[in-house]
């Protein structure tokens, strides 16, 4: 994060916020002993941030001209090239989704972790060694790209787009790319360990960014990376929650509870590791 400038306390700023958020410009505000200090993601947005901070400091309207929606275009353009593993993530998981409701359970066929298969109305699968063996890595980490309703998939990817554009916007592509990878097939091995074949989401890989951001935010607070500890908490109970024979009886069952613990490992591995060298 890049420190911009100091608001005094008790000085209104949602506006301003809100009008930071509209064109596009990742910041955030924290309560120092002078004042709020306002923080910017990307130091390429020194110049419009500042213009915003003049326009609000005279009372001018802030919301997007009629000139402005006409750079909409530019505006994406400019997120893609900042968090592309994040947006091709996301990307990936709405094909995957689209192409389901076309195909069926073909699609399941070729992503879950081994194949998949009927034999006289039973389901047969194969073995994961077997499948590798013969060149079939990608289902070490596709079933992570599979979900199996509306809320399953936009509750993920909320969480992905939250943590994944912090993770890459502070620490790289390269560093968010090896996240979704290991905790990608880290949550996918757990839960084919624990015995189960048919299952899918990108669940394992929030709980690692969970972690990863969390454990960053608290051993390298300089590192600008921040997450309310109240979601932190919810996030965490909400895991051991759907562990429980009560998340089945009011309707949460079938949840990939071993998914979310192994990718939740992943983060606080990572977390910690890279954590401690922001601290050196």
């Amino acid at each position: 994060m890049f420190r911009v400038l100091m608001i005094p306390h008790g000085t209104d700023i949602r506006d301003l916020r809100q009008a930071l958020w509209a064109h596009h410009i990742g910041h955030r505000f924290t309560d120092e002993d002078e004042g709020q200090v306002l923080w910017l993601v990307d130091p390429d947005h020194h110049q419009s941030a500042m213009d915003l901070i003049m326009r609000w400091q005279k009372g001018e309207p802030l919301t997007p001209v009629a000139g402005a929606s006409s750079n909409q275009l530019v505006q994406w353009r400019s997120i893609a090239r900042q968090v592309p593993v994040t947006l091709a993530t996301l990307v990936l998981c709405l094909a995957v989704f689209a192409a389901m409701a076309i195909w069926g359970d073909l699609v399941l066929v070729w992503l879950a972790i081994v194949p998949l298969g009927i034999n006289g109305g039973s389901l047969v699968t194969g073995s994961l060694l077997d499948s590798l063996a013969s060149g079939q890595v990608w289902r070490l980490l596709s079933p992570a790209f599979l979900h199996f309703g509306w809320m399953h998939l936009i509750f993920n990817l909320m969480w992905v787009w939250y943590f994944g554009r912090q993770v890459e916007a502070l620490h790289g592509s390269r560093r968010m790319l090896l996240i979704v990878l290991v905790a990608g097939v880290g949550a996918n091995v757990a839960q084919y360990v624990a015995g189960t074949v048919l299952f899918g989401g990108m669940s394992g890989v929030v709980y690692a960014l969970l972690a990863y951001v969390w454990l960053m935010s608290r051993r390298a607070p300089q590192s600008g990376f921040f997450v309310p500890q109240a979601l932190v908490v919810f996030m965490l109970i909400w895991m051991v929650f759907t562990m429980t024979n009560f998340a089945g009886f009011v309707g949460f069952g079938n949840v990939a509870n071993e998914a979310h613990l192994g990718g939740l490992l992943v983060g606080l591995v990572l977390g910690w590791y890279h954590s401690r060298k922001s601290a050196q």
